[in-house]
């Protein structure tokens, strides 16, 4: 397989792989291209109904410059465990951010908790976040206080009294419910409305059907939640 970073030749091919309906794999195999290249290509540009090769090709170029330029000379990458790539690790992290950012995520949101995800230790302090990432003590700042008010992020204390931000599945579980809790206030809005448009009227039908189908879908969404909760916490408990 070829080596190093697509061009704009291999950027066309994939718009027009996307274009026809291709699947990722498909495309890869056609450029002989890791799949994982051509979903991370996809999905920090726009995703596969925005992509747009020119427009692909002219931001990987601003980033790389913006990369060299933000890098204090004599930096090197924080060193990777267990003989991980430093760039293929770094590349992974750009294709977890582009992925939130795609789900909604702010972009500083997404990179501090792809940040945090790809850690072993599932938890990082501010400072160290500040090093990885390579922003300001302000923007981390922020980004963990929004996290934290969408239950995806919680702070502990280390062994120095240091905070540390920490993310698990029990974070997932908790985001999940949040969600599911906030369909409440739509479904009773949308029956209250049933209630003044009338009985049996187009409109108050049309809400009707809207409260019935966030509430089958919140309920089955909080059931799904704790089942998988208390899967993963037997595998969690099970004996090495």
């Amino acid at each position: 397989m070829p080596a190093g970073r697509l061009d704009q030749q291999e950027r066309q091919q994939i718009a027009s792989g996307l274009a026809d309906g291709l699947a990722y794999a498909e495309i890869a195999r056609r450029l002989d291209r890791p799949t994982s290249t051509i979903t991370r290509e996809v999905m920090r540009n726009g995703g596969p109904t925005a992509y747009r090769a020119d427009l692909a090709h002219l931001a990987t170029e601003r980033r790389t410059h913006q990369r060299r330029q933000t890098r204090p000379r004599g930096a090197q990458s924080p060193p990777q465990l267990d003989g991980r790539d430093a760039r293929a690790v770094r590349d992974y992290e750009d294709m977890w951010t582009a992925v939130l950012v795609q789900q909604g995520l702010p972009k500083m949101m997404s990179r501090v908790l792809a940040c945090l995800y790809t850690t072993d230790a599932g938890s990082l302090t501010a400072s160290e976040l500040v090093q990885r990432l390579g922003v300001s003590p302000a923007s981390i700042s922020k980004a963990i206080t929004f996290l934290e008010s969408q239950d995806l992020v919680r702070r502990e204390p280390d062994e120095r009294r240091r905070e540390r931000y920490v993310v698990d599945p029990e974070l997932w579980y908790q985001s999940t419910i949040a969600s599911a809790r906030a369909n409440d206030q739509l479904i009773e809005v949308a029956r209250q409305g049933a209630a003044v448009l009338g009985p049996g009227t187009p409109a108050a039908v049309r809400l009707e059907n809207t409260a019935r189908y966030l509430q089958f879908v919140s309920e089955g969404l909080l059931r799904a939640a704790e089942q998988a909760r208390e899967v993963l916490r037997e595998v969690r408990t099970q004996p090495e």
